[in-house]
This record gives structure tokens, sequence and C-alpha cells, in this order.
């Protein structure tokens, strides 16, 4: 639930969480899907932790819903390959293998209530299983955007919060969980089948507050400044600034960095990634009427391991 499988808004560490518009504003702040114009879809591959064998498919649509409504569905999953089967009788891998499943999926409904002002709320299924155990939950999001700006020619000057991930408990059950052991008192004639009961845990609820500003260069050549500030229920609170440089809203390029306590302690480190981030974004317009065919790329550096790759591709119709 914390790991943005977007390539577009991960190649600047999620900086633009005030800024963030369509479909991956899901993940930062559900109030920028509003900015959908008609329909946007979005495919994204992400190989995590490169080396470690864990790849992301994301999918995503947004559709404009009447006057100032839009309406939104995405879905993440993990997966982490085949691993062996295995029990105490039977150590040995020879009775199959298992994929562990994550699944994350969003309905968000988001409005622009004024010219300068949108929110949304997203409905999150979230679900966790290995063959004979598994835990899921609900979460919601909510978020609003305020865009004012010193520009005639356009707003820019954004401001946003959200509040992510607040949702049901989740614990793990299953038959994975269960153990057949000799009866007392029965010579070991009769068994019984004994439930473990795991502890409960709590989803990871954060709050993003973000800014950011877009500055013309020159002539078709623009500068967005952008920094978030995320609070974390569970782990280190996160200070991200970031940068992108665009040129005639056809190509973007990118970067941030991730800043939390003990980031460059090896030894005190709770975070596997290391504070870079970069990307880019290629935009080509279909025909006329503003359809366009998008394709974009991030890296985060980590450590250990070897980075993140993601790939996505965007259509506006």
């Amino acid at each position: 639930m914390l790991i943005n499988p977007w390539a577009r808004s991960s190649g600047w560490g999620g900086a633009n969480s005030g800024s963030a518009q369509g479909l991956e504003a899901q993940f930062l702040n559900v109030a920028g899907t509003a900015f959908t114009k008609k329909t946007e879809v979005l495919f994204s591959h992400t190989n995590y932790l490169q080396g470690s064998g864990i790849t992301l498919n994301a999918f995503g649509i947004t559709q404009k819903m009447g006057e100032s409504g839009v309406l939104g569905l995405s879905i993440m999953s993990m997966a982490f390959g085949e691993v062996d089967i295995t029990t105490v009788d039977q150590p040995e891998p020879s009775l199959g293998t298992y994929s562990p499943q994550y699944i994350n999926l969003g309905i968000s409904y988001a409005k622009a209530f004024s010219n300068s002002i949108y929110g949304g709320l997203t409905l999150r299924i979230i679900d966790e299983s290995i063959s004979n155990v598994s835990a899921g939950g609900l979460a919601v999001d909510a978020g609003i955007q305020y865009v004012t700006g010193n520009n005639e020619a356009k707003d820019n000057i954004h401001f946003g919060i959200a509040l992510r991930n607040v949702g049901t408990p989740l614990q793990f059950g299953g038959d994975g969980l269960s153990t057949r052991v000799n009866a007392p008192n029965t010579n070991n004639v009769y068994q019984l089948t004994v439930e473990q009961r795991t502890e409960g845990f709590e989803m990871p609820s954060l709050l993003n507050i973000g800014f950011a500003y877009d500055l013309e260069l020159v002539k078709d050549h623009e500068l967005s400044i952008a920094g978030n500030f995320t609070s974390n229920s569970f782990t280190n609170d996160q200070f991200t600034a970031g940068l992108q440089y665009g040129f005639k809203e056809i190509f973007m390029l990118r970067g941030g960095f991730t800043y939390e306590d003990n980031l460059f302690d090896d030894a005190l480190r709770t975070t596997v990634y290391s504070g870079l981030s970069a990307g880019l974004t290629v935009d080509l317009p279909l025909g006329s009427g503003g359809k366009k065919f998008g394709i974009d790329y991030s890296y985060r550096s980590t450590q250990p391991w070897d980075g993140i790759h993601s790939f996505g591709f965007r259509f506006i119709l």
C-alpha cells in the first residue's frame, strides 16, 4: 500500500502530491483525478528491487462523469514467482509450488467544486494470500487540491493534502494455520484439529501535504518545482523535493530526492530506498481533439538490490 506502481509520479519520488493529475493521482492525492478531461487509460509494469524477482503490474482507468465528476478504477498486483510447497513431514520440495498474491483494488470518485478546489475519495480493497493463508481488508483515501496562480495563461500554484490507507485491521487466517494433533488420553486413536490465531495488524495510514509551482522559462519550456511532506504511522516521516522540465507538454524530464531520519547511516536506516529518483515521459498526440499516447519510465535507487525500474503506457482519449 506504500509502493507507488505508476512510473510518472514515482519518477520524482511522489513530490507532486499537491499537483498530481489524472489516474496517477489516485495513489498520491485522489483529488487530482478530477482533472481528467474525458478518458484516461494507464498500464504500468515495475521490476521491484531488481534482482529479487518481485514484479508489480498495474492497470487503471478514469472517466469523466457529467459536468465535474470523475470515476476511477485501478488494480495493482505483486508477483513473487513460484515457491516450493514443503511440510514438516516432507521438507523436500516434492509437493508442487504456489504463488503468493498481493492485490490492491481502488475505486474512486473525484469532483471539481470550483475552478480552484478539487476533492475526492477512494475505497480500497486489499487482499494478501498464499496457498492456504490469506488476509483482507478495506481502506479509504481522501484528498483535496487547491489551484491558484499568478500566471494569466493558467493556474501555476498547487496545494494538496491527502489522508491515505485509513481502514480496518488485517488478520491472517486459513487452513495453513491449522494443525492435526493426537487427542490426549486416547492412545493416539483420535485426532483434533488445532487452529492457531494470528495477531491483527493495522494498515499503514499516512498524511501527504504537497506544494508545487510551475514556472515558464521561455516559450514552450516549463519548470515545475514540487515538495511533499509525508507523516507515516509506522515508519519515519519523509520530506521529498522534486523538479520537472517540460517541453511543449511532449517531453518531460524529472527527478526527486526523499529524505528521512538515518537515511545515510547503513546501520540505522529503516528503508530500502536510498533517496534518489528520476524519470522521463514522452507524450505523442493522436490526431486532433487532444488525444495522446504516452510512454513513462522511472528509476528509484535502493540499497541493497539494484534499484526499481517502472515502465508505463498511457492513453488519453
